[in-house]
């Protein structure tokens, strides 16, 4: 009877293990054999991780290879916060070592996510401090910081780019497709602790690297530039101030300045004023410096001699309801005399002598009726009326620079094909982009836009431009070693009400240098000088140190005497 029992059990016990084996292997083959693809796929999610490379944005350099923007490696901080016990010791620790508000932190890390940026791109110190303090749930990525070496130095014409190195304005944001580069990803193995393991990393697509950029810009003549323009903003408690320095041969835009200006590595401290580019995105009533279109037109036309005499009346000509008035009284002015002492009155009176449709074809000839093509964002073309819409009294005005708008990019354009015998060039400030072994990519040439006037005609505009800086209003922009051409500016701004202003000036100055061959010509606009506002005064002085010092820097001697 016993037997009989224990032999049950036995059977008992055997069905029993027999009956799980099979439901164990049964398990097995459902899990390793139908279920396979669902598990290994979950292993792979906690296992293998692709890793975004991000590629190193190519360098800016000057015309000299001088770096004007670089990458700099920098700590990342990221959290896992499903790691972090205590969220609210650690983030009042990474509030503090990273200077972040302790609901931002902790409003991260709660959040049920396996990985949170907490700051982007931090400083060398505040790296070192956080990887002495080995937070669980913390990590560090290295990542490519944007840096620019000489901090505020062309800021409006280099740009910015935002935490993800896009760029964002400037010829960062126009060549961003070349400076970029392109992503790539890294197939790689964690551990339980999702720690990368670098003996199992593979590169599933290489990153490249973006392409250089080499610009025309001159470090040097950049820095005098900007020094120039701050100690006459500041001077004279200006609103804004632009000076361009240009190669009027071939377009090459040497030094690009405004004030006020920004730093480019704590742009988040730049103020409204600071932000807008005024060489390519103000326009303005030029004033007298506009009589270079107005006196050119007269000689390409021959509608005057040199010495051609005009009554200047005084200093007040009254015409119809309107009357005209010089800032200073003339009498019988040659016309080369009405260009040295710019004359509002005998520039008008020089300019009925060819009328309104050639005064409207040198002004659309000279580039004041379209967009130079710079490659910068934003630039404007100013409101210039078509012929069409002039009044019956616009050519009292237009012919002296009222009624017409221009920037400061378009001047420098005008006066340079006076000093390029006759030709419209298109300004560039990119010359090239290379690879990272220096090979040319792509190469920007000389761009002729059209003759404006000819040889002969512009050779006779640099011996009258040259009068009025040694004899006329632009005597202060005269140099001891170099002869220089150029006209100066001082135009009323218009109020709200459309009148113009008593009280509010654009002071400008544009000229070339040396004289018979110009090497350079350099634009200097000041909006609202105060309390001193002429052309002559303010912007002239500026010219004349800016030019002397960057022909000396590029070794330039004069070597002939203008033509008269």
């Amino acid at each position: 009877m016993h037997s009989g029992i224990f032999r049950a059990r036995q059977v008992f016990v055997f069905i029993f293990f027999l009956l799980s084996l099979t439901l164990l292997l049964a398990r097995l083959f459902f899990l390793q054999a139908l279920q396979h693809h669902f598990y290994f796929k979950i292993a792979n999610e906690e296992h293998i991780v692709s890793v975004e490379l991000r590629p190193k944005r190519g360098t800016i350099f000057d015309r000299n290879m001088r770096p004007l923007a670089v990458n700099l490696n920098r700590d990342s901080i990221y959290a896992n916060p499903r790691e972090i016990k205590d969220k609210a010791r650690t983030a009042k620790i990474l509030s503090i070592a990273l200077n972040l508000k302790e609901d931002f932190v902790i409003e991260k890390l709660s959040k049920d996510k396996g990985f949170v940026w907490i700051k982007r791109k931090i400083t060398t110190k505040e790296s070192l401090r956080l990887k002495k303090l080995n937070l669980a749930g913390v990590g560090f990525i290295e990542e490519s910081k944007r840096f620019y070496p000489n901090t505020t130095l062309a800021c409006h014409l280099l740009g910015l780019v935002n935490i993800d190195n896009k760029g964002l304005e400037g010829i960062e944001a126009i060549y961003d497709n070349y400076l970029k580069g392109q992503g790539g990803w890294l197939i790689a193995t964690q551990d339980a602790k999702r720690k990368l393991l670098k003996s199992y990393q593979e590169e599933f697509l290489t990153p490249k690297n973006g392409y250089n950029l080499v610009l025309t810009i001159d470090e040097v003549i950049q820095n005098i530039a900007e020094r120039e323009a701050y100690k006459m903003y500041d001077k004279y408690h200006a609103k804004g101030a632009s000076i361009i320095v240009m190669d009027p041969k071939n377009g090459d835009i040497l030094a690009f300045a405004n004030f006020p200006n920004f730093d480019l590595n704590d742009p988040s401290k730049r103020s409204p004023e600071s932000i807008r580019d005024r060489a390519v995105n103000d326009f303005f009533e030029p004033g007298s410096v506009f009589k270079i279109v107005t006196a050119s037109t007269a000689i390409e036309e021959n509608a005057v001699n040199l010495n051609d005499k005009f009554d200047c009346e005084n200093g007040a000509w009254k015409i119809g309801k309107r009357i005209l008035h010089d800032h200073m009284p003339h009498g019988i002015l040659t016309f080369r005399e009405v260009i040295e002492k710019s004359s509002n009155i005998g520039t008008v009176k020089v300019a009925s002598r060819f009328g309104a449709a050639k005064m409207y074809k040198y002004i659309q000839a000279f580039g004041f009726c379209e967009k130079t093509g710079i490659d910068l964002p934003g630039e404007v073309v100013g409101m210039n009326r078509p012929l069409s819409k002039w009044t019956s009294t616009s050519m009292l005005a237009i012919p002296m620079g009222q009624e017409v708008t221009t920037t400061a990019i378009q001047l420098a354009r005008a006066i340079s094909v006076i000093a390029d015998n006759g030709f419209l060039v298109k300004p560039r400030v990119v010359k090239s982009i290379i690879d990272e072994d220096g090979e040319t990519i792509k190469e920007f040439p000389l761009e002729v836009t059209r003759k404006v006037i000819s040889p002969k005609t512009a050779a006779k505009m640099r011996g009258l431009l040259m009068g009025v800086v040694e004899s006329g209003t632009g005597r202060k922009a005269k140099m001891e070693e170099f002869t220089a051409g150029g006209k100066t500016g001082t135009a009323q701004k218009v109020e709200p009400s459309g009148v113009y202003s008593h009280n509010r000036f654009i002071a400008s100055f544009i000229g070339f240098a040396p004289a018979a061959k110009p090497a350079l010509a350099v634009v200097v606009c000041v909006d609202e000088p105060y309390p001193v506002y002429f052309g002559g005064d303010v912007a002239a002085p500026v010219f004349k140190n800016v030019m002397d010092q960057s022909l000396k820097y590029l070794n330039i001697e004069e070597k002939a005497v203008a033509a008269k």
